[in-house]
C-alpha cells in the first residue's frame, strides 16, 4: 500500500504542475549520456566545459573537482576583472562558501567590520544633511541559530581570487593569453583556466558537444575546437553561450541605464568611518543624484552609480574629469586622493531565459547567463552560486553512475522558479528603492517617460547636442526639487515631503538588505525530490519586498534546517557541528537522519541496501535527544553493523534556554526520517512512521530521485 500510494503521489505532482516538460520513455532511453562512453572509457572527452570564470563558473568547478569530476575553464577576458562588482553574500550562499576550505571564514576574516556596513544613508552629500538611515541588520542576524553562517559583504573581485587560490590547491592552473602562446592546440584542458579565450561557436549532437574557442597566439587570432560531454553557460548577462544556442530571455528589459564609477579615496573612508559608517549612500541634491556603494571603508573603495540616458548621453560625457567634479559635488567637498579607476555603462534588466538546458539537454546555463537581475537585494550573484551548488551533485552522479540523464532536467525544473521568484522579488525591491525619489518630488517614472518621448518624437529631427540641452534642462528642473529652501521642516510641502519620507523608512518599505525567509527558505516544489500528501508549506508565498524572517522547515525541496549537535565518538575531543555539516562535499552522498529506534534502523539497513543497488553513497546519521542521563549508551554502530558509515549526534541546546528537539524543529516525531542530498536539500521524509516495506519504498525513492523512474 505504501508503495501504491507514493505512486500516486508523484503521478499527481507530475500531472498538476505544467512546468514539468514529460517525454516518452523511449527519449531517455535512446539518449541517456549514462549508458554511452560518454564520461568514461579510453576515449573520454572533458566530462565537463565551464565558459565563464567568474563567481559562479569558478564555484562550479570547485564543485565539480571535489566531487572527482575533471573539467575546464574558458573566458574571454585576458585577466580577472578589479571591479568591485557584487559584494553581497547571503547566508544561504555562506554556508556553501564554509565548505570549500574554510573559504566563509577568510571572508568574515578579510570583510570589513559589520558596523561600517550594515546601514543605508539617505543624504543630500556625504557631508551634508541626512534625509534617513535604515539599519539592515538584527541581532538574530548574529546568533546563528537559523544558519552556521552570517551575511557578508565583500567585493566580486576578492571573492574571485580567494575561489582561484582554492582552485589552484585542487591542480588547476591559469593560462593567461600571453601564456596560451606556448599552449598546444591539442593540449589537455582539463585542470586548466584558459584566460582570454572566447567561445564562438557550439555544435552539440547526441553523443558529445564542441566548443569552438578564439584566442590569440603569437598575435594571430587562432581558434581550437574543445570536445566535452556537457557544456556549462556561466558566462554572464551578455552570455554567448546563451547567444549561441538561440536561448531567449523573457522579463523586463532596460528597466534603467547606469554608469559604474570605480574609484579610490582613503580619505573620503577615513571620513565616513568617523560620521557615518553605511554599504550604500543614496545622495539627492540640486547637482546630481547618484547611489554610493562603499566597498570597502578601510581601504577607501567605491562605485558610484550614476543614472545615464543614451543617446542624448553618451560614455564620452562622463569623462574622468567631469566624474571627478560629480563625486566633489555629491560628496559635498573635494578630496585630494580622489583616484577614478574605471567607468562604465551597464543596463539594469530582470529576466529570465526560457529554458536553462538546450542543444540534446549537454548545454546548460547558469547565474546571469540564465537570470538576470536588479542587483537590489543582492540576488543576481547568491542566485547562481546556488545554481552551481544544485547542478554539481546531479553532474557527478551521472558522470559516475549512479544517476541517469534525466536528473539533468531536474535542475531546471527546481532552479528555473527559483529565478523567477527572486526576478519579481528583486523588482519589488527596486521599485522599493524609486519610492524615496518619488517621495522627495523626483518620480523617476517621469524622467524615463520625457526620455522616451524625446526619442520617440524629436529624436529624429532635432541634432543630438539640442536633444541633450533638452533633457538636461528637465533633469535641472526635477533636481531644484531638492533645494534646501524647499527640503526643510519650515516649509509645508518640504515638511510633506519629508514627513513621507519617514513613513517609508519606519514602515520597512525602502530598499532591503536582506531576505531571511527567502534566501533560507526557498523550497523545490518538483524534481529531485518526492513530494508527500502531508506536505502543508503548499506554493510559495507570494513576495511581499519586506524582510521576513526564516522559519525552519522539513517539507522535501526544502533546505535541511540548522541545528547545532555534538558528534558522539570515541575521541575525548568535543566536537559539535552544524546538522549542514553532515553532509559531505567531496563525494555524492545521501544523509538519512533517524531516531535511535529499532524501526528507524531497519529502515537504515533497507536504505543502505537499496543504495548499494544504484550504487550511491548513503550516510544514516542517527540523534540522540539532548539529555543529563549519562547512564545512556548512545551508540547506533553496533544495532546497525555491519553498516560503517553511521554517526551519532546529540542536540545541543541553545544557550538561551531553548527547549526545542530536533524533530519538533522539523515537525516530525521522532519515528520519523529524511532523507538529505548532496545539496542539503531534503528528497523525502517520513513524519511519524517508518514504511512498511522499506525496501521497496527506498527503491521506489531513489528511482525518483536519481530520474530513474
Amino acid at each position: 500500500m505504501a508503495l501504491l500510494g507514493l505512486i500516486k503521489r508523484v503521478s499527481r505532482i507530475s500531472r498538476n504542475n505544467s512546468r514539468v516538460r514529460v517525454y516518452p520513455a523511449r527519449y531517455f532511453q535512446s539518449r541517456d549520456l549514462s549508458s554511452s562512453n560518454t564520461f568514461h572509457g579510453k576515449d573520454a572527452k572533458l566530462p565537463v566545459l565551464i565558459v565563464g570564470a567568474g563567481p559562479v563558473g569558478l564555484v562550479l568547478s570547485i564543485l565539480l573537482t571535489k566531487l572527482g569530476v575533471k573539467c575546464a575553464l574558458v573566458d574571454k577576458a585576458t585577466c580577472f576583472s578589479k571591479h568591485p562588482q557584487a559584494h553581497f553574500i547571503n547566508n544561504r550562499s555562506m554556508e556553501i562558501f564554509r565548505k570549500l576550505d574554510g573559504l566563509a571564514g577568510e571572508i568574515e576574516r578579510s570583510q570589513p567590520p559589520v558596523d561600517l556596513w550594515r546601514k543605508f544613508i539617505y543624504c543630500t552629500s556625504l557631508s551634508g544633511s541626512t534625509l534617513g538611515t535604515v539599519d539592515h541588520m538584527q541581532p538574530q542576524d548574529f546568533e546563528k541559530v537559523v544558519s552556521p553562517a552570517s551575511v557578508a559583504h565583500f567585493s566580486q573581485y576578492k571573492l574571485t581570487s580567494l575561489m582561484l587560490k582554492r582552485l589552484e590547491n585542487l591542480g588547476f592552473n591559469v593560462h593567461s593569453s600571453k601564456e596560451s602562446d606556448g599552449l598546444e592546440l591539442d593540449s589537455v584542458v582539463a585542470g586548466k583556466i584558459l584566460m582570454g579565450h572566447e567561445c564562438v561557436a557550439i555544435d552539440a549532437n547526441k553523443e558529445s558537444v564542441t566548443a569552438t574557442v578564439a584566442f590569440l597566439k603569437g598575435g594571430k587570432r587562432m581558434e581550437r575546437n574543445i570536445q566535452c560531454s556537457l557544456l556549462v553557460g556561466a558566462d554572464g548577462a551578455g552570455s554567448a553561450v546563451r547567444r549561441l544556442t538561440n536561448v531567449e530571455m523573457r522579463g523586463e528589459r532596460d528597466l534603467q541605464k547606469l554608469i559604474s564609477v570605480h574609484f579610490i579615496s582613503r580619505e573620503l573612508g577615513e571620513y565616513l568611518i568617523n560620521n557615518r559608517p553605511g554599504m550604500l549612500f543614496f545622495i539627492f541634491n540640486t547637482g546630481g543624484i547618484g547611489v554610493l556603494v562603499a566597498h570597502d571603508l578601510l581601504q577607501g573603495e567605491f562605485v558610484l552609480q550614476i543614472p545615464y540616458y543614451p543617446p542624448q548621453q553618451s560614455l564620452s560625457d562622463f569623462s574622468t574629469e567631469m566624474c571627478r567634479m560629480l563625486i566633489f559635488n555629491l560628496v559635498g567637498h573635494e578630496l585630494s586622493d580622489l583616484d577614478v579607476a574605471d567607468i562604465k555603462p551597464w543596463v539594469m534588466h530582470a529576466e529570465v531565459a526560457e529554458k536553462f538546458m538546450c542543444c540534446e539537454n549537454r548545454v546548460i546555463l547558469a547565474g546571469d547567463a540564465a537570470h538576470r537581475f536588479p542587483p537590489a537585494g543582492g540576488f543576481g550573484m547568491n542566485t547562481g552560486i546556488q545554481d552551481a551548488h544544485n547542478l554539481a551533485w546531479k553532474i557527478a552522479a551521472l558522470v559516475q553512475g549512479s544517476a541517469k540523464s534525466s536528473i539533468l532536467n531536474t535542475y531546471e525544473t527546481e532552479r528555473r522558479p527559483i529565478a523567477l521568484f527572486n526576478t519579481s522579488l528583486s523588482i519589488q525591491n527596486f521599485r522599493a528603492a524609486m519610492s524615496v525619489p518619488s517621495a522627495l518630488g523626483l518620480d523617476p517614472t517621469i524622467a524615463n517617460s520625457v526620455h522616451r518621448f524625446i526619442n520617440k518624437t524629436v529624436g529624429s529631427i532635432l541634432p543630438t547636442g539640442l536633444q541633450k540641452a533638452i533633457l538636461d534642462k528637465v533633469f535641472a528642473i526635477g533636481r531644484a526639487q531638492l533645494s534646501e529652501s524647499l527640503l526643510n521642516e519650515s516649509n509645508p510641502l518640504g515638511h510633506q515631503r519629508l514627513s513621507r519620507l519617514k513613513s517609508i523608512f519606519d514602515g520597512g518599505k525602502s530598499l532591503q538588505l536582506q531576505f531571511p525567509a527567502e534566501d533560507l527558505g526557498f523550497r523545490y516544489q518538483e524534481g529531485a525530490i518526492v513530494p508527500d500528501n502531508e506536505s502543508g508549506a503548499g506554493d510559495p508565498e507570494a513576495p511581499s519586498g519586506r524582510r521576513r524572517d526564516y522559519v525552519p522547515c522539513a517539507e522535501p525541496g526544502s533546505r535541511l534546517p540548522h541545528m547545532y549537535v555534538k558528534v558522539l565518538s570515541d575521541s575525548t575531543r568535543e566536537v559539535i557541528v552544524s546538522t549542514l555539516d553532515l553532509i559531505s562535499i567531496d563525494k555524492v552522498e545521501f544523509l538519512l537522519i533517524i531516531s535511535p529506534l529499532q524501526e528507524s534502523y531497519e529502515l537504515a539497513r533497507a536504505t543502505f541496501e537499496v543504495a548499494k543497488e544504484f550504487k550511491a553513497n548513503v550516510k544514516v546519521c542517527v540523534i540522540w535527544p539532548s539529555s543529563s542521563d549519562d547512564g545512556v549508551v548512545r551508540d547506533s554502530k553496533s544495532a546497525l553493523a555491519p553498516c560503517e558509515n553511521v554517526v551519532d549526534v546529540m542536540e545541543v541546546k541553545e544557550e538561551s534556554g531553548g527547549e526545542a528537539s530536533w524533530w519538533s524543529i522539523c515537525k516530525l516525531t521522532e519515528r520519523g526520517s529524511i532523507l538529505v542530498r548532496p545539496d542539503e536539500h531534503i528528497a523525502w521524509r517520513m513524519k511519524s512512521s517508518v514504511p512498511l516495506e522499506p525496501t521497496l519504498h527506498m527503491r521506489d525513492v531513489f528511482n525518483i530521485i536519481l530520474g530513474k523512474q
